[in-house]
């Protein structure tokens, strides 16, 4: 299975990363979204799942859960915006998603891949525009990180 990992858009969907998006099976928001017609347009692509950040606020975003666990192909993921909303709390997950730093970072620590897609939207300092990729074949798990030319 093909997952597409994206964060931090803040309102901005980059024609780029929906390319880079293009064929994945599921797409899932860290948060930051920015508003409702970037959940739209991703729909397009593939079924999306999303987490709230610390700026989608309004009505739009009331619905949208801080963090929730998807389970994929015999695979635990957890879902959330702010890694350091963990503390130091083991997740019971193979695999914890989350953005908020717009560093794009795969990393594996006590057999939890941690993968951050990095800011897919608005530059922000000198770090890369990027999306990731997750995959998840026969009980094993790999992210890419894609760094989107703009």
């Amino acid at each position: 299975m093909k997952i597409g990992l994206i964060s931090d858009t803040h309102g901005l969907l980059r024609p780029q990363a929906l390319e880079a998006l293009q064929g994945v099976e599921r797409i899932i928001h860290a948060g930051d979204i920015g508003n409702m017609d970037i959940l739209d347009a991703l729909a397009r692509i593939a079924p999306v799942d999303a987490v709230r950040g610390n700026n989608d606020n309004g009505a739009w975003a009331r619905d949208i859960p801080e963090r929730q666990t998807l389970h994929f192909d015999g695979i635990d993921i957890l879902l959330l915006h702010d890694v350091k909303e963990l503390r130091r709390e083991i997740p019971a997950a193979r695999v914890v998603i989350a953005g908020h730093s717009h560093k794009p970072q795969v990393a594996e620590r006590e057999g939890v891949l941690y993968v951050n897609p990095g800011s897919a939207g608005p530059r922000r300092f000198k770090l890369p525009v990027s999306v990731a990729i997750l995959e998840i074949h026969a009980g094993t798990v790999a992210a890419t990180i894609v760094e989107l030319q703009i």
